[in-house]
Parts: C-alpha cells; sequence; structure tokens
C-alpha cells in the first residue's frame, strides 16, 4: 500500500514552527513524510528530524524516500509518540531540546484504503485498527487488564462499556442502541469484519440518521473503536507533557487534531500550562507553585483554508493550535 499523503495545513506548520539551518524538530506522526521532508529541507545538513510512527508500512516507505533522495538528516522509529522521552534520549542523549515538534493526528489515506485492517466503512475488511497493523501489541483500554484488540472490544467488552466509548469516544447520540446491536449480533456470530459491523449499526438507528448526506452513519462508532483500541487520547495526553519539557525556550509546539476530543484536549493543556497559578479563585495565596512552561501562540485554533479545502478534502475538520516554551 502506498502511501498517498497530503499534509495538512503545511503552510501554516512551516509558518510558526519556522524552521531554521541547524535546528532539530520531532515529528511524531511521520505518515507520508510532509511535515519532515519540509522541515528537513529547511533545517539543511545540519540539522535532524527525528520522525516516528507506529505503522511500519509508513516508516518503510519514508525509508525509501530517503535513500532515493539522498536524505541524510533524517531519522525514522517505528515508535508511538507517546514514548518521545525514551526515543529522543536514545537517539540524542539525556540533554537533547527540541526547536520545534509537531503532531498530526489524522488518519493517512493509505490506512483508510488497506483493506487488510478495518480503519473504513468503505471496505469490507478485518475490524482490525491497530495503528501498527498485524504486529501492534494491545493497547490499555479504560484501565482493563492487558487492554484489547478491535475485534475483542466489539465480540468480549459488556454493552455498558461499548455504549461508554462509543458515546464518548465517537460523541454518537445512538450509542445505546448501537452497543445493544452489537451485543445481540454477536450471540449468533463472532464479528470480525467491517461490512458486518457496518450492517449492525443500520440496523441500530433511524433511516433519516443513514440518509444523512454530510455523515456516514457508521463514522462516529468507527471512530469510537479507533480510538479505544489504540488510546489514542492517553497518548496525546502522555505526548503533552513530555514535549513541554523536551523544547528549548522559544521551541514551539504544533498539533493538528481532526476531532473534538483531541482538540480540547491540546486546548485544556496548553491554557493549563500557560498560568502561573492554578490554584482555584477562593485561595488567597498561591499554593500550588505552578509556574507557565508556555506561551499561546494561536489564541483560537487555526483551521484550513477553502483552498485548501478543496484540494484536500481532509483538511476540512482539521484544527491547528501552537504554542512556544517560555
Amino acid at each position: 500500500m502506498e502511501y498517498i499523503h497530503v499534509p495538512v495545513m503545511l503552510k501554516e506548520i512551516i509558518e510558526y514552527l519556522q524552521p531554521r539551518e541547524g535546528q532539530v524538530f520531532f515529528d511524531g506522526t511521520l505518515g507520508g513524510g510532509g511535515y519532515t521532508t519540509e522541515i528537513a529541507k529547511l533545517v539543511g545538513e545540519r540539522g535532524k528530524v527525528l520522525a516516528t510512527d507506529l505503522d511500519q508500512l509508513a516508516i518503510k516507505n519514508f525509508e525509501s524516500r530517503i535513500k532515493n533522495e539522498k536524505i541524510n538528516n533524517v531519522i525514522l522509529k517505528n515508535e508511538n509518540f507517546k514514548n518521545i522521552t525514551q526515543i529522543s534520549e536514545e537517539v540524542f542523549g539525556r540533554d537533547i531540546r527540541y526547536d520545534g515538534i509537531v503532531l498530526d493526528l489524522g488518519l493517512s489515506s493509505a490506512q483508510l484504503q488497506d483493506r487488510d485492517r478495518g480503519f473504513s466503512f468503505r471496505f469490507d475488511a478485518p475490524v482490525m485498527m491497530e495503528f501498527g497493523g498485524h504486529t501492534s501489541p494491545p493497547a490499555p483500554l479504560l484501565a482493563r487488564r492487558g487492554g484489547a484488540k478491535t475485534e475483542d472490544i466489539l465480540n468480549k467488552w459488556k454493552e455498558n462499556e461499548l455504549e461508554k466509548i462509543i458515546r464518548e469516544y465517537g460523541e454518537e447520540k445512538f450509542s445505546r442502541k448501537i452497543a445493544q446491536a452489537i451485543v445481540l449480533a454477536r450471540k449468533n456470530k463472532k464479528i470480525e469484519r467491517t461490512g458486518e459491523l457496518v450492517e449492525i449499526i443500520a440496523s441500530a438507528v433511524p433511516a433519516v440518521y443513514k440518509n444523512n448526506q454530510k455523515i456516514h452513519f457508521a463514522t462516529r462508532t468507527f471512530q469510537a473503536l479507533r480510538i479505544a483500541t489504540n488510546d489514542e487520547l492517553g497518548s496525546l495526553a502522555e505526548f503533552l507533557l513530555q514535549a513541554l519539557e523536551l523544547l528549548k525556550p522559544g521551541g514551539r509546539l504544533a498539533i493538528v487534531s481532526f476531532h473534538s476530543l483531541e482538540d480540547r484536549i491540546v486546548k485544556n493543556f496548553f491554557r493549563t500550562e500557560s498560568k502561573d497559578c492554578l490554584c482555584p479563585p477562593r485561595v488567597p495565596l498561591c499554593q500550588c507553585n505552578h509556574q507557565a512552561g508556555l506561551k499561546i501562540i494561536t489564541k483560537k485554533a487555526l483551521e484550513a483554508s477553502a483552498e485548501e479545502i478543496k484540494n484536500n478534502p481532509r483538511s476540512r475538520s482539521a484544527k491547528l493550535r501552537v504554542a512556544e516554551r517560555i
């Protein structure tokens, strides 16, 4: 599967990160390599870009590109960005501090088109939504022992647990009915294919919902399952705390998110870390001793331009937030 991936809001990312000769950057979501390639050009031979991705396909494709285009200032790791501190210290040593860090939290075109995995409801594929593919270990999910894969979530989780993730991670108003339908269906046959899952969801929602022209009726349930499988929100929260510590003063952190749950985590983190005191208003003197570590650069989340949305529909729901290390 080839990575055909148009980087979202690339112009804005470069404008806000301002890569310069000799600097060091971290791209936690390599994908098709759009951000990494452009940053690598701008930091030059004296600079470095450490890029990670859980998907081995992304790493292999970019390894070929590095060889063909003779790119010699990019280091690739098949890793989860939530392990940024460990990876960075292994590559650069314990004193590493970055000039900029970037994440694009969306799915790539290759992942959506991969018929061996079940990210998309448009193909009948195995219900496997692990970013790392077949080799991906189970993610820690909702504090369950040992985690689970997508197929286990669908076939083993209790109805109330399914309803919870579909409601909270998918923001799906028919979460209870969908969870009930999943439990009922699996009594007759193990759910193994995305086509089966789409039919189950279709049986649980009203006709007017299925005929919605703006969003497919299975979108939110698939999103919820993917987020739970990969512990995406937990990984993002872990990453943000480490990224703050790994930025040089003046270094910038740029996050592109694609749904409200991710954006809320980023917004709240930026807001919290831009304050000197987190004590409740009723406390007359600061007891927390918290010091601001970030300055918010984008007061509101930036969205893609109309021209970019026309050329790259994937950017339609993208939101970019940028903060600077104090």
